[in-house]
């Protein structure tokens, strides 16, 4: 069955969030909402929103980002981030200067890589981790382990939901969090409740969207 979906009633600034409630499966988890960011993801008026409501907040505790590693498809906003972080006369540190932008390289084993021509925006610099949603910090920490591994320092993370506060010690700065979702949860698959009352998940979830079942 398709999920049904509707706005919650907070906004920040122009960027909406748009979810469904059921039971969802990701990589990492099982949870009781879906959070579609397939707009903020893929429209440029959306991405410019969440960045302009992202540039307003401090991602790295005054940290200057060298580069923006973007995950879960978040490059069209780490794109309109970097413009926003480095308009002339921003308040940002960042302004006038020259931010790099990666998307995530998985190998055939599931781990992120970067080949030898793109380690020079990693080493040495500072990283800003952007993603869609996070919900268990799996995600998160997979970045970071890479970040360290191509022996850069991770700045900071953000995104535009996040189910946690920090990971590992690291902030996740994000424009939405649990307040905003009433009852949202979030389970390992084999502790999910869901699952021993006899729901059946309605959809399997990942960055590109979902697949209902």
């Amino acid at each position: 069955m398709e999920p049904r979906f509707f706005k919650i009633p907070v906004s920040v600034g122009d960027v909406s969030l748009r979810v469904a409630q059921g039971h969802f499966a990701t990589r990492n988890s099982h949870t009781n909402y879906f959070i579609d960011v397939t707009e903020q993801q893929s429209c440029l008026r959306e991405a410019e929103a969440v960045a302009r409501q992202l540039a307003q907040r401090d991602l790295t505790r005054n940290t200057m980002v060298d580069t923006i590693l973007c995950m879960d498809g978040t490059r069209v906003i780490g794109t309109c981030l970097a413009q926003q972080l480095t308009q002339s006369g921003y308040r940002s540190i960042n302004a006038g200067g020259e931010i790099y932008l990666l998307r995530e390289n998985l190998s055939s084993e599931g781990k992120l890589i970067f080949r030898d021509n793109a380690r020079f925006m990693l080493e040495g610099k500072n990283v800003l981790l952007l993603l869609a949603s996070v919900t268990t910090g799996g995600t998160v920490r997979k970045g970071m382990r890479c970040i360290q591994y191509y022996k850069g320092n991770v700045a900071g993370v953000a995104s535009i939901y996040s189910h946690v506060k920090e990971v590992d010690g690291v902030p996740v700065v994000s424009l939405f969090n649990t307040n905003d979702l009433p009852g949202y949860a979030s389970y390992a698959p084999d502790e999910c409740p869901l699952c021993r009352q006899g729901q059946g998940l309605d959809a399997v979830v990942d960055k590109f969207g979902y697949a209902a079942l």
